[in-house]
């Protein structure tokens, strides 16, 4: 369903358009949406992952 390679090719693309809307990502960030493209956790539980998280203000 997803190509990691592609995945890591792209990150630093990612990081940088989220740097300019202020947001950042992190490693923990980009292990929840690779479990999350794996299927190895749902919708649901990657909100809760994602909402359980510290904010970084």
């Amino acid at each position: 369903m997803f190509n990691e390679e592609m995945f890591n090719f792209n990150i630093e693309n990612i990081q940088n358009d989220l740097a300019i809307e202020g947001m950042a990502i992190n490693e923990n960030d980009i292990n929840m949406f690779k479990m999350f493209a794996n299927n190895e956790i749902a919708m649901p539980e990657l909100i809760q992952m994602i909402k359980d998280q510290p904010a970084n203000l």
